[in-house]
C-alpha cells in the first residue's frame, strides 16, 4: 500500500522548527521530497498537514529521510541482513543505499534524469517493455512518461519494494491504467516463463556483478535474446568500473556475451546498448 503521509529531511524539519520559533502561523515547503509544495499550519503542540496532526520532530540526521509510522518519525531504512535506506539528494528525487553503497548515480544529475537518458535509448513509446530489475522504478516512470504501451517489471528485494511504497517519485502500478505490472520475483528465475519474442525492448539494470553475477551470465543473456523481438533494443547498465583497479573491462565482457546470444552490442552511456539480430 502506498504511503501518503509527510516525508521529512533535516532541511525541511529545520525550516518547520525555525518558522515555529519565529512565531509564524504556517510554514510553506515540500513534505514529499519536492514533488509538491504546501503549507503546514503551526500550533503550540505540533503542526497540521493534509488534515492530520503531527508532533514536532526531534533531532534529524543528514542524508536520512523520515516517515510517520503512526507513533513517530522513523528513518526510511530497514535491516534484514543488509541495511537498506532511502537517501535524499540535491535533486529532490532520492536514491537508495544497501550497506552504504549508493545504488543510483546522483553526482551530476537527478537519478530520474539519468534514467530518462537511458530509457530514451530503447525508444519506449508504444512498445511492450521488460524491466528486469525495477529498483525504485525510475526506468518505469520514464517509460510511462514517454508513452510506453506496457511495462513488466521485476524486483527481487522485498525491502526495495517497501522503499518504493514510501517514495513519491516511484510510479504506482495502481494508477498506471494497467500499463505497469510490478512483480516481487527474481527475474533470473521468472524469465523462463516469459513468452518468446514477447517484448519490443528491454531495460536491464542489475546490481553489481559481485552481488548478482547470474544476471550477467551467458544463460541469462540467452533468455533475454529469446524474449525480445528481432530488431528490439536492450540497454544494459554496467557502470564504469576502473579497469586498473578491477582488472576487468566489464562493458566489453557484457557486449561480447550479448553478441554471442544474438545481439549487436556496443558501449552507450554507462552501459551497453544492444539490438537483437
Amino acid at each position: 500500500m502506498r504511503y501518503h503521509g509527510p516525508l521529512l529531511t533535516k532541511p525541511a524539519a529545520d525550516g518547520l522548527l525555525a518558522a515555529r520559533d519565529a512565531g509564524e502561523p504556517a510554514w510553506s515547503g515540500s513534505l514529499d521530497l519536492g514533488r509538491s509544495s504546501a503549507a503546514a499550519a503551526l500550533r503550540a503542540d505540533g503542526w497540521e498537514w493534509r488534515g492530520q496532526h503531527y508532533p514536532y520532530p526531534g533531532t534529524l540526521k543528514e542524508r536520512t529521510i523520515y516517515w510517520w509510522d503512526g507513533d513517530g518519525f522513523a528513518a526510511v531504512s530497514r535491516y534484514a541482513g543488509s541495511l537498506i535506506k532511502l537517501v535524499p539528494t540535491e535533486w529532490d528525487a532520492p536514491t537508495f543505499e544497501i550497506d552504504g553503497i549508493k545504488m543510483l548515480p546522483t553526482s551530476k544529475e537527478s537519478p530520474v534524469d539519468d534514467a530518462r537518458r537511458k530509457v530514451a535509448l530503447v525508444q519506449p513509446a508504444g512498445k511492450h517493455l521488460l524491466d528486469t530489475c525495477g529498483g525504485l522504478g525510475y526506468f518505469a516512470a520514464c517509460c510511462l512518461d514517454a508513452g510506453v504501451a506496457s511495462i513488466q517489471s521485476f524486483e527481487k528485494n522485498e525491502d526495495v519494494l517497501w522503499l518504493r511504497a514510501l517514495n513519491p517519485w516511484s510510479p504506482d502500478p495502481a494508477t498506471s491504467g494497467g500499463r505497469l505490472q510490478l512483480a516481487h520475483a527474481d527475474v533470473s528465475k521468472a524469465i523462463v516463463a516469459l513468452p518468446d519474442a514477447g517484448f519490443d525492448a528491454v531495460l536491464h539494470d542489475p546490481p553489481r556483478f559481485g552481488i548478482a553475477g547470474e544476471l550477467y551470465s551467458q544463460a541469462f543473456y540467452d533468455q533475454l535474446a529469446r524474449v525480445i523481438k528481432r530488431g528490439g533494443r536492450l540497454f544494459h547498465y554496467t557502470g564504469t568500473p576502473n579497469r586498473l583497479t578491477s582488472g576487468r573491462d566489464l562493458p566489453r565482457e557484457v557486449a561480447r556475451r550479448l553478441e554471442k546470444s544474438g545481439f549487436r552490442a556496443g558501449p552507450a552511456l554507462d552501459g551497453v546498448l544492444a539490438t537483437r539480430r
